[in-house]
């Protein structure tokens, strides 16, 4: 048995649990903020053609299923998955043919239950859906349920004999209750309800609200961010694409620190102006991303005739690593090690894109760099440069 040192009781054991209080005025900024924000991102999709969404919508879903699986220690391969994600939104004509994984096809699956039914009200029956779907391929799981073992939920760190216990959720006997509560919130909080709440106020505390409660074996920060989404998507009255996983897996550790700071008062003001933050600093990274697709798409469209086999492959993996590219820039190495092809031939091949104008050569001798050429794709768009491998 573990001893709490810390006599102060968890939030969800206080008497004004869950009436989650916060000062509205310092969220408020940030509201507007990412409604502006929001307009943006839905005006530069609504601007592309039909198939050119599908395929960006493809691709930031990717992204996003990605890091909400890697926050949680999963790790996934991208091409695997996004062709798990492209069949299940009907892209299967595009969809590459790799081997996928029960995790891969799971997740996708759960993504596109949340983007299909995202004005549907909240019930049990879709978060069990989302649960199973998460749990594909993991036999250790019960998966589809709420957790009913009697053990304590812990969050804990440190040595096995000398714990830090950052957490203890509501034992299994209060899920069924707690989460009654918890959903009969979420539905008369939506924009068409009697009680709606702003959807950055709404989404923050509908994520720590979830996750306090903790109520599955696995899988609660995964299904909680995946509420985070369908908050923004009711109030926008359109699937939005986030990139809040995204986000967060840039610095875990803080998303990690603000919750546990969060777990011993429902005065919520710190932790919700923090998790607003992030999510505008998604939407945010959302538009630079779909400014960063669309040069992606008008840069292949321009260049189709103009690059051989080995060059597709090399610029392909220049533009995965996204807006922010690689520190560095494009060596005749890394081209070798990417296309496997000789030295000779590398150096013509590269030698051939800066002549083109598709690459921009940089430096002399050994220090000689080379970086894609976007400036005549970013002029709409905001783009520049993008520096790519060491």
């Amino acid at each position: 048995m573990v001893l709490i040192m810390d006599s102060k009781k968890w939030n969800w054991q206080q008497d004004d649990w869950p009436n989650f209080t916060y000062d509205k005025e310092k969220i408020a900024q940030l509201e507007r903020e990412y409604i502006q924000e929001a307009g943006i991102s839905f005006g530069i999709m609504k601007s592309l053609p039909e198939a050119d969404q599908k395929q960006l919508a493809v691709e930031l879903i990717s992204d996003e299923a990605l890091n909400t699986s890697e926050i949680e220690g999963e790790i996934f391969n991208r091409d695997s998955l996004q062709s798990s994600i492209m069949r299940e939104f009907g892209l299967a004509e595009i969809a590459r043919e790799t081997r996928t994984t029960p995790g891969e096809r799971g997740i996708a699956k759960m993504m596109k239950e949340l983007y299909a039914e995202y004005q549907h009200s909240l019930n049990h029956e879709m978060l069990f859906s989302w649960h199973d779907n998460l749990m594909l391929g993991n036999p250790k799981i019960k998966a589809g349920k709420y957790r009913t073992y009697k053990e304590n939920m812990q969050v804990v760190s440190g040595r096995i004999d000398k714990p830090e216990i950052h957490f203890i959720a509501p034992p299994s006997s209060r899920i069924p209750q707690e989460m009654n509560q918890f959903i009969d919130w979420f539905n008369r909080t939506a924009p068409e309800s009697k009680t709606p709440l702003p959807p950055l106020t709404r989404a923050g505390i509908a994520h720590f609200h979830f996750v306090t409660i903790h109520p599955f074996e696995d899988g609660n920060g995964r299904i909680g961010r995946a509420l985070v989404t369908k908050v923004l998507s009711q109030s926008n009255k359109n699937p939005v694409l986030t990139a809040v996983s995204c986000t967060i897996n840039q610095d875990k550790k803080q998303y990690y620190k603000s919750l546990n700071a969060q777990n011993k008062s429902n005065e919520v003001t710190t932790y919700l102006t923090y998790f607003s933050k992030t999510i505008l600093e998604s939407q945010r990274a959302i538009v630079e991303k779909l400014n960063f697709l669309i040069a992606k798409t008008k840069f292949f469209d321009a260049h189709k005739r103009n690059i051989n086999d080995r060059q597709k492959k090399a610029i392909i993996r220049i533009f995965r690593e996204g807006p922010k590219g690689f520190d560095g820039g494009l060596s005749a190495k890394n081209y070798i090690a990417i296309t496997k092809a000789p030295k000779a031939t590398a150096t013509r091949d590269l030698a051939n894109l800066a002549k083109k104008g598709i690459l921009i050569k940089t430096g002399k001798l050994k220090s000689t760099r080379y970086e894609l050429n976007l400036a005549p794709f970013n002029c709409a768009f905001n783009i520049g440069r993008v520096n790519v491998l060491k």
